[in-house]
């Protein structure tokens, strides 16, 4: 009983050793999402980005800016004439936060008087606008404590006193921070990718086991004839999960839809043609529908936590931020939220939009190239 074990045992691992692509990525694989996780699965975000609009133009707003710069939280990228730059920055997603100092703030902390400033805040994001309210209302409470503690000193006074300065917030897009919000667009995103990628990386690879891609190998059908309407009929797939997803989205999550959904199927389809892009690159590369499989799912792990569908890309390493730009769901995730939360246009989005045009373009054409390599 023991020798035939480890007779099967001795088997077994040679079938395992045999396929080194397969050997590679198991080991790959515990790695890989160990460093993912280690870094990137954190919600400790920092360097928020801020749109300033200074209306007041004085030395107490600048000391008020700087303020807000050594908090650590926000990251200084914008400077505004006008709410409708603010509006605009945190619609695109340029921004996360918009911060409007009014005219006679100077005068009114001079006079005595409580000045008020206004911060906005993308609530697309709970997570990052969590940590964006608190640290707004704790570095204005900070520097009201600090101007009305000089004006006891200057005054030779201890008494209480009240806060000279209030810092207003308002969360734009999601007013009560409801993850739902957050998280149910997005999973159109995640699932489009993952039908995608998984049913058309076998495709190949099951015409190969099946032994009928020696009757594609006679037939006059070009390679990217080939790949095209290999991937139709998971796009029809895939178009109703989207459609259901939304609906179900609406009805069960009160999402609001606020943006034009025929604008969010258009560039769903634009994404979808570069996850089966993918899908179908990874069904040329591998002999297996097994090595198929792993394959992608070791592609589809990184895209889950570097897109910013569970983690805030701003919360992770710089080196990881750059390193998620080579991720389509990167780019879907930023437009889905946007037209589905935001009601943004294509005008917003046009870098998301080129990018997934560049992804489509270039995955198709490599899939094509080398599943005629393939046939050779």
């Amino acid at each position: 009983m023991i020798r035939r074990y480890l007779a099967i045992v001795g088997k077994e691992f040679i079938h395992i050793f045999r396929d080194r692509r397969t050997l590679a990525l198991s080991f790959a694989m515990p790695i890989v999402m160990l460093l993912l996780l280690g870094y990137a699965a954190t919600t400790d975000v920092r360097n928020v980005s801020l749109a300033i609009w200074d209306q007041d133009r004085s030395p107490a707003s600048r000391e008020l800016i700087d303020a807000f710069r050594a908090a650590d939280y926000f990251r200084i990228d914008y400077y505004v004439g006008s709410e409708e730059e603010i509006d605009r920055l945190i619609g695109a997603g340029a921004a996360r936060a918009g911060m409007i100092i009014p005219p006679g703030y100077a005068s009114d902390l001079a006079a005595g008087r409580q000045a008020q400033v206004a911060v906005a805040l993308d609530g697309s994001d709970p997570i990052v606008a969590q940590t964006a309210l608190a640290a707004a209302i704790q570095t204005g409470q900070a520097k009201a404590t600090e101007i009305a503690l000089a004006r006891l000193d200057e005054r030779g006074q201890s008494a209480s006193f009240v806060l000279p300065l209030e810092v207003r917030t308002q969360v734009w897009y999601n007013p009560d921070l409801v993850s739902a919000y957050y998280m149910v667009p997005a999973l159109i995103g995640i699932i489009l990718l993952f039908q995608s990628v998984i049913l058309t990386s076998t495709a190949v690879v099951r015409e190969r086991e099946r032994g009928t891609i020696e009757q594609l190998i006679v037939t006059p059908i070009r390679s990217i004839e080939l790949v095209v309407g290999k991937i139709s009929p998971y796009v029809a797939i895939a178009f109703i999960n989207t459609v259901g997803i939304l609906v179900v989205g609406a009805l069960l999550f009160r999402v609001p839809i606020v943006g034009s959904v025929p604008l969010l199927l258009a560039l769903a389809a634009l994404f979808l043609a570069t996850a089966l892009g993918i899908g179908l690159l990874i069904s040329t590369v591998a002999h297996t529908q097994q090595e198929a499989m792993v394959t992608a799912i070791f592609y589809l792990l990184p895209n889950i936590f570097l897109s910013g569908f569970f983690f805030p890309l701003a919360a992770m390493p710089e080196i990881l931020q750059w390193i998620s730009l080579a991720f389509p769901l990167r780019y879907f995730l930023i437009i889905v939220r946007g037209v589905v939360l935001k009601g943004v246009g294509i005008e917003a989005l046009w870098p998301e939009v080129i990018a997934l045009i560049i992804f489509a373009t270039l995955v198709t054409v490599a899939a094509a190239r080398r599943f005629r390599k393939r046939l050779d």
